[in-house]
């Protein structure tokens, strides 16, 4: 098959996938293309750092979203293990590391995220680490089957929900945070304690205020960890979990604007209006968050695809869809519904089981978001009250009789609640 103008989408995520679906699901039979870099099949990210560690076999067919015949049979052309070197926006085409140049109504950049690396002396060293592949999963889960000391740099999700997996295998594991707490960027102070004590009851030693000056090895190998303090601590694998970076080269070289990612108007479109950026390297003003920036999350990559489409059918709305986030670590699974990032009070609605409870997050008196700890159905109600723009007032968070189920129906009637635009 060879490809004629229509949609090329470069990456081969979850956005991408879903992008692929949702444009035929809707109807649309001119040509889309597929361009992705690593040379697999689309699959699914989150049990990288979860299941997939713990697994006894190989389940990287588990995590695939299609089969190869999958896109044949409607029609998608998946090119595997492809480059796109540059962008040609004049021509409208985007040529390849292969020589072709593909030609386009409509570019789709779906290219993501790359886990940051630490920039210390040692950090090749064998034994030391990134988890955002599955190649990177592979790789961690051999070496987890051949080590004992195991060092995680950085308290963030994914850091955490490694170390979860490593102690859970019996190693001694050390997660270093080189600021007062863990999950800073992701949770407020409440619930990230709360994790703090079970990650340790579990066996997880958690030191913050603690920076690496340089990785020490023997033998090519990783064999410890020098902190800026001059403490040393053994290590044979370290595991850096401190962030990621928007792939948004493409987009720079191609003279789109980018910003910490590629940035995007209200549907999605870029500074070219032939060329949407959608995912992780999509950067966006959202009314869930006090400033533009960037959404790392499943939820967030499958709407803004569904939204892509919904505009190349001919049906352009504003993307507004509530973020969503979750967790599992140390045990707990936790979910957030909105962005609590510059929240300024913050008040805890307990249960009956200390385990569980949920914590409401606001930014000047403005219910922003809140994150349940192993209450899935709180989380859905809190999906739905803070789509709808709803807020509660601080002062009816911890009311007895509050009940997020009729929330949105009694907005108008009840005193504790008033409704705004998120």
């Amino acid at each position: 098959m060879t490809p004629s103008s229509g949609t090329v989408i470069i990456g081969g995520g979850q956005a991408g996938h879903q992008l692929a679906v949702s444009l035929r699901q809707g109807g649309d039979d001119r040509p889309i293309t597929m361009v992705e870099a690593e040379g697999r099949l689309p699959y699914q990210r989150p049990p990288l750092s979860k299941d997939y560690l713990l697994a006894d076999a190989d389940d990287a067919l588990d995590l695939a979203f299609v089969a190869d015949r999958d896109y044949a049979e409607h029609n998608v052309h998946y090119l595997s293990g492809v480059r796109a070197l540059s962008v040609d926006r004049v021509r409208q085409a985007v040529v390849l590391d292969s020589t072709q140049s593909l030609p386009y109504e409509h570019l789709v950049l779906a290219t993501g995220s790359r886990a940051r690396t630490l920039m210390v002396p040692g950090a090749t060293l064998m034994g030391a680490h990134t988890l955002r592949s599955l190649e990177d999963a592979q790789r961690l889960r051999s070496m987890l089957s051949r080590v004992t000391d195991v060092v995680v740099v950085g308290a963030g999700f994914i850091g955490l929900e490694f170390a979860t997996c490593a102690v859970h295998l019996g190693h001694r594991v050390t997660v270093l945070e080189r600021g007062p707490r863990i999950l800073r960027r992701s949770l407020s102070e409440p619930t990230a304690e709360f994790l703090t004590r079970r990650h340790a009851a579990n066996g997880v030693t958690i030191m913050t205020h603690s920076s690496v000056a340089e990785l020490l090895g023997c033998r090519g190998k990783v064999s410890g960890v020098r902190l800026d303090s001059d403490e040393l601590l053994p290590a044979e694998l370290v595991v850096a979990g401190v962030g990621v970076e928007p792939n948004d080269e493409l987009a720079a070289a191609a003279g789109l604007k980018v910003d910490d990612g590629i940035v995007i108007d209200e549907i999605l479109r870029t500074s070219d209006p032939a060329i949407f950026a959608m995912g992780d390297v999509a950067s966006f003003r959202t009314g869930f968050a006090p400033r533009s920036g960037r959404v790392e999350s499943v939820q967030n990559a499958v709407d803004q695809a569904r939204s892509v489409a919904r505009t190349l059918l001919g049906h352009p709305t504003p993307y507004a869809d509530l973020p969503w986030f979750w967790t599992q670590q140390a045990g707990h699974l936790v979910q957030i519904a909105g962005i609590g990032t510059g929240s300024n009070a913050v008040y805890v609605r307990p249960s009956d089981d200390p385990r569980r409870f949920s914590t409401f997050c606001y930014r000047n008196r403005r219910l922003v978001a809140i994150e349940s700890v192993g209450q899935p159905r709180i989380h859905l109600q809190a999906r739905r009250l803070l789509s709808a723009g709803v807020s509660i007032s601080p002062d009816c968070v911890t009311a007895k009789d509050l009940d997020l189920a009729h929330e949105i129906d009694a907005a108008k009637r009840s005193p504790c609640l008033d409704r705004e635009s998120a």
